[in-house]
């Protein structure tokens, strides 16, 4: 099928952003569009992208803590590694691309922007040849009542972008760099510069999670999976077996997959 469609078949309009641009703004428009990462241009020219994860990290950074999050531009967050590809290219070329970058750029025969490839999209028409097993990787676990200053911390320390988030055992919710993201900029929003350090760390992993979790049954198959990432928009679900916690799927482990 990838050596018969092209990427004009698959490619949607790019979701972009300046990069003067508040990174508030930046944030509202991945919510509200669940798009990341978003392209970020400047004088209609791309020079990068920006995600949640970097927009988190931004956020919650102590540097920035003496500034409002909408005195914060796109600028200081731009990741600068992006790649092109054309519109008459075949989707042979694209895989191996977004199984490094969660997006590519298209650009017309004039170098101009004309549209982008996600993996949402490559999802939708190619589906990964494999059982549910060989694409689930390790579930990273954190404690609801654990701080979020160390839940930022290992996410850091040790790149990590999602935690399963448990209680006595019990999946109870799933923390991302979304949800440390739209935390932080509510907590810069509401708290004053003087009082942010010692509130800060009475933040727990509860107050920001996303609950409830939706989950399968390793027993389900990846069909499921697919349905979950690819129309609600998840980057990844946690798989059960017998109701514990066996592992998680995320998006681009189904698009390595390919």
């Amino acid at each position: 099928m990838t050596k018969e469609m092209l990427v004009k078949d698959i490619m949607s309009k790019p979701v972009t952003i300046a990069k003067s641009a508040p990174i508030t703004e930046a944030l509202d428009k991945m919510l509200d569009q669940a798009m990341d990462p978003l392209v970020v241009v400047n004088q209609n020219a791309v020079v990068g992208t920006i995600s949640r994860h970097t927009i988190a990290e931004t956020l919650g950074s102590k540097k920035n803590s003496g500034l409002a999050p909408t005195a914060i531009h796109v600028s200081n967050s731009v990741e600068e590694e992006f790649t092109p590809v054309y519109p008459d290219q075949t989707l042979d070329v694209v895989v191996p691309l977004l199984q490094v970058y969660k997006l590519v750029v298209v650009y017309d025969k004039d170098h101009r922007l004309i549209g982008q490839v996600t993996h949402d999209d490559l999802l939708k028409v190619v589906k990964p040849d494999v059982t549910l097993d060989t694409v689930l990787e390790k579930a990273v676990t954190i404690d609801a009542e654990e701080r979020v200053v160390h839940l930022r911390r290992r996410m850091i320390d040790d790149n990590i972008l999602r935690f399963v988030v448990t209680e006595q055992d019990r999946m109870v919710g799933i923390v991302t760099e979304t949800d440390v993201a739209v935390a932080m900029r509510k907590f810069r929003e509401m708290v004053e510069d003087r009082h942010q350090d010692h509130r800060i760390r009475n933040l727990i992993v509860r107050d920001i999670m996303t609950a409830p979790v939706f989950s399968v049954d390793c027993g389900s198959g990846l069909f499921p999976v697919l349905d979950l990432i690819i129309q609600k928009k998840f980057s990844s679900v946690p798989v059960t077996e017998q109701g514990k916690l066996r592992g998680i799927i995320t998006r681009s482990a189904l698009v390595k997959a390919l």
